[in-house]
C-alpha cells in the first residue's frame, strides 16, 4: 500500500491517470454520442417509413373498407421481412397480423409509440420470438385498432455490441495502464530508492557518495548528475574549508607569535627613542602581511564560491598581457631579471579582464620571487597562443623549479615548499590562479621547464559556462 501511495505520487503517474481517465471520457461520450445519432437516425426512417405505411393503410380502408384493410395487413403480414402488423377489434382481440402477443398497454394510446415495447412474434425458434419495436397506433371509428410498426431488435444489439466493445475497450486499457505503472513504476520506485540511500549516506557524512546515473538520459539522470556536480562543489568547498582552518591555525601562528614578542619588546625595555618605533614598523609589516593573507583567502572563497557574479567581456588576452608584463618590467629590472613576451596579438576572448590579469601577475611575481638567483640573470617567459578554440597562456623560468611530485602540492593553499619558507609570501598565490582557471573553464597545470618551473593556464575562448563539478 506504501509503494501504490508513493507511485500515485510521481507526477509521471499523475498524468498517465489524468491523460487514461480523459481518453476513457471522451471515448465515452463519442460512442454514446454515435450510437445515439446512429438511433434516431434509424428511429426517424422507422417513423418515416411507419407513416407512409399508414397512409397506404388509409387509403385502402377508404375504398375497399374493413374487410380490405384486414385482408391487406394479413396479406402483408405473411410476406417474408415483413414489418410488425396488427389489427384487433374493439375488445382487444387479434383478428389479422404477424404479433402473437403484445406488451401491454401499448394500444391503449393512439400515435407513436415514445418508447420500443416488447411483443410476441410467431416463430418456432423460441429464442427468436421475443422482440422489441415501435409502432404506430390508430383507432377506426368502430372501436377497432391498428397497429404498425418496425423491429427494433437489431439496432439494439447493435448498441449492445457498441457498449460491450466499449467495456472491453476501456478494460484491455485499464491494464495496459495497470501493467505500465507496474514496470514503470517499480522502477521509477527502485530508481527513487537508491537515490534516497545515496542521500542518506551523503546526509550522514559521506560527501564522496554520488547518486546513481543509468545511463538513460532521462529527468531522473539529469536531476542525479546536476546533484552530484552540486555535491562535488560542496566537497570542494568543504575541503578547501578545512584546509584553510588547517593550514590558518599553522602558517598565521608564527607571524603572530612575532607579532606578539614585538609587542612584548616594545613595552618591555627599550631606552632608546628608535626602540619603539622600529618594534612598531616591525608589527605593522606583519600585521600588512597577514592581511594581505586574508585578502587573498577572501578573493578566493568569492572566485570559488561564485558569491560574486563574474563579469566577462570580449577582450584582447594579449593587450592584458602586455599591460601586466609592463608593470612588472620595473620589479624585474631590480631583482636582475628579465621579461620575454611572445603574445602574438589580437587574441580576444571572453574573459574577466580583472581575473585573467590578477592570475597573470600572480604567476609572474612567483617567478620573479622564487626563481631569481644570486649572480645571475633570470629569464621569465610569458607566451600566449590560442589553440583548438582554447587560449594558452604560460609563464615559465629557468630558476630551481619545482619537483615533480610536488606539483600538485604546491596548488594547496598554503603549502610552500621548504627553500620558499624564508621568503615572504602566504602560499596561496597558485592557489588563487587555480581559482581562476576554473571560473574560466579552465585547468591549471605545471610542468617541468628544464631547467626551471612552466606554469600553462588554458581556458576557453568563447567563454562559456561548462559545467565545473569541482573535481
Amino acid at each position: 500500500m506504501e509503494r501504490l501511495k508513493a507511485l500515485m505520487r510521481m507526477t509521471a503517474v499523475r498524468l498517465s491517470a489524468v491523460y487514461l481517465l480523459l481518453f476513457a471520457v471522451c471515448a465515452v461520450v463519442l460512442v454514446f454520442y454515435v450510437t445515439a445519432t446512429a438511433s434516431n437516425i434509424l428511429k426517424s426512417q422507422s417513423r418515416a417509413a411507419i407513416a407512409e405505411e399508414i397512409s397506404e393503410l388509409g387509403l385502402i380502408y377508404e375504398t375497399a373498407g374493413i374487410i380490405g384493410l384486414v385482408r391487406t395487413i394479413d396479406r402483408r403480414a405473411r410476406q417474408p421481412g415483413a414489418s410488425l402488423y396488427l389489427a384487433t377489434d374493439a375488445t382487444g382481440r387479434i383478428i389479422a397480423g404477424n404479433v402473437e402477443s403484445l406488451q401491454a398497454g401499448v394500444l391503449d394510446k393512439g400515435g407513436f409509440t415514445e418508447n420500443v415495447f416488447g411483443y410476441e412474434r410467431f416463430a418456432d425458434n423460441a429464442d427468436d420470438r421475443y422482440h422489441i419495436a415501435v409502432a404506430e397506433v390508430v383507432s377506426l371509428p368502430n372501436g377497432m385498432r391498428i397497429l404498425v410498426g418496425r423491429d427494433q431488435t437489431e439496432q439494439e444489439r447493435f448498441r449492445q455490441v457498441v457498449r460491450s466493445a466499449l467495456i472491453l475497450a476501456l478494460a484491455l486499457m485499464g491494464a495496459a495502464a495497470l501493467l505500465a505503472w507496474v514496470f514503470v513504476g517499480r522502477r521509477a520506485l527502485q530508481r527513487l530508492d537508491r537515490m534516497s540511500a545515496a542521500s542518506n549516506r551523503i546526509l550522514a557524512g559521506d560527501l564522496t557518495e554520488r547518486l546513481p546515473v543509468t545511463g538513460a538520459g532521462d529527468e531522473f539522470d539529469r536531476l542525479s548528475e546536476n546533484l552530484n556536480r552540486l555535491l562535488a562543489r560542496v566537497a570542494l568547498l568543504q575541503e578547501g574549508l578545512r584546509q584553510v582552518s588547517d593550514n590558518i591555525a599553522h602558517d598565521l601562528k608564527t607571524p603572530l607569535t612575532r607579532l606578539r614578542n614585538r609587542a612584548e619588546a616594545a613595552l618591555g625595555g627599550g631606552t632608546g627613542e628608535g626602540v619603539p618605533r622600529e618594534a612598531l614598523e616591525g608589527m605593522i609589516g606583519e600585521a600588512d602581511q597577514m592581511i594581505r593573507t586574508f585578502d587573498a583567502l577572501l578573493m578566493i572563497s568569492r572566485v570559488e564560491a561564485g558569491s560574486h557574479p563574474v563579469l566577462k567581456d570580449r577582450v584582447d588576452i594579449a593587450t592584458i598581457v602586455a599591460d601586466v608584463c609592463e608593470l612588472y618590467e620595473p620589479l624585474a629590472e631590480e631583482v636582475g631579471a628579465r621579461l620575454v613576451v611572445d603574445a602574438p596579438s589580437p587574441v580576444p576572448a571572453l574573459v574577466s579582464r580583472e581575473l585573467i590579469a590578477q592570475a597573470l601577475s600572480n604567476l609572474i611575481d612567483n617567478a620573479l620571487k622564487y626563481a631569481v638567483g644570486k649572480g645571475r640573470q633570470t629569464t621569465v617567459t610569458i607566451r600566449l597562443s590560442a589553440q583548438d578554440g582554447n587560449c594558452i597562456l604560460s609563464v615559465a623560468d629557468d630558476g630551481p623549479g619545482i619537483p615533480a611530485d610536488q606539483h600538485e602540492r604546491v596548488l594547496e593553499r598554503f603549502y610552500r615548499l621548504d627553500q620558499s619558507r624564508t621568503m615572504p609570501g602566504s602560499g596561496l598565490g597558485l592557489s588563487l590562479v587555480q581559482a581562476i582557471a576554473r571560473v574560466h573553464d579552465g585547468e591549471l597545470t605545471l610542468e617541468d621547464a628544464a631547467p626551471g618551473l612552466r606554469v600553462v593556464l588554458v581556458f576557453p575562448l568563447d567563454g562559456r559556462t561548462g559545467s565545473d563539478d569541482g573535481g
